[in-house]
């Protein structure tokens, strides 16, 4: 397809990540409505835990996309590495981040701005290295992990997590079926360029993939104001002007046009768990 992907597009950057709130709003109306799935940072620190030689005497983890900061302070919470860095490209998110460890005390966890490309971190520093839902932003992913294993300490693990192509699909249809967009369902996933189908093959271009692990994960949106809450932060949509970032106004045109009832979505979450494949294991 021609059009432009959100996710791929850096002029569309600022709009999507300039301000905390839209992604607050995002992920809090996803969790309202989650219904089924194991939360996904306490899966990354369990296969941490899992394939990690040493999981009890950590050093440097490193969470790659950590946006608000949520998922680095779990890791550092039960993890218990020495260090926990969090790495991100929004400067709105990271300061975000760092108020949530200002009063602390005793915080192991840093943020910094930096791109995924060209991690400013020394070679083979970080026992751990995390990279959720972050990937699909990369035209070129198999860099992004290029860079992770460059950083990899020996013995060390990675962990990448993304979604299926098809995920929210239910979404799509409500959208198409309302007249908001009649051709919801044809635009391109936003989830493209790193997919639960392709991110095993992504790690392996510079890494050994060790472990893949799948899991639906099921969202019911009790009614329309609650979809809105969601669709007002999803781009992928070409919708009227005024209506992007307006739950109220989304809210309103979903009544008009269709009955009020819950929806149901899905989305397949893929994580991969790698390590280094130079022979530098412990």
């Amino acid at each position: 397809m021609n059009e432009s992907n959100p996710f791929l597009d850096p002029v569309r950057q600022p709009e999507l990540y300039g301000h905390a709130s839209r992604l607050a709003a995002r992920t809090s109306a996803l969790m309202r409505a989650k219904t089924a799935g194991h939360p996904v940072p306490e899966t990354i620190v369990s296969l941490v835990q899992n394939h990690h030689a040493r999981p009890d005497r950590l050093g440097a983890v490193l969470d790659i996309g950590c946006g608000r900061g949520t998922s680095s302070l779990i890791l550092a919470e039960q993890l218990r590495p020495e260090r926990v860095v969090g790495l991100d490209a929004a400067p709105a998110l990271l300061a975000q981040a760092r108020e949530r460890v200002r009063n602390l005390p005793d915080s192991t966890v840093d943020f910094v701005e930096g791109d995924f490309h060209d991690l400013p971190l020394p070679d083979r520093s970080s026992d751990v290295v995390v990279a959720a839902f972050c990937l699909y932003h990369s035209p070129r992913p198999q860099d992004v992990v290029g860079q992770i294993a460059r950083v990899l300490a020996p013995g060390g693990v990675a962990v990448l997590v993304t979604k299926g192509l098809d995920s929210y699909r239910e979404m799509d249809q409500l959208v198409a079926c309302a007249g908001l967009d009649p051709r919801a369902a044809q635009h391109e996933s936003l989830y493209t360029a790193a997919h639960s189908d392709n991110l095993a093959d992504i790690a392996a271009s510079s890494l050994d993939v060790i472990a893949v692990l799948d899991e639906e994960h099921v969202f019911t949106f009790d009614g329309h104001d609650h979809s809105a809450q969601y669709l007002a932060t999803n781009p992928k949509y070409d919708l009227a002007p005024g209506l992007y970032g307006n739950p109220g106004a989304l809210a309103a045109t979903l009544h008009e046009f269709l009955p009020d009832e819950p929806l149901t979505t899905r989305s397949r979450i893929t994580f991969v768990v790698a390590q280094p494949n130079d022979g530098r294991m412990a």
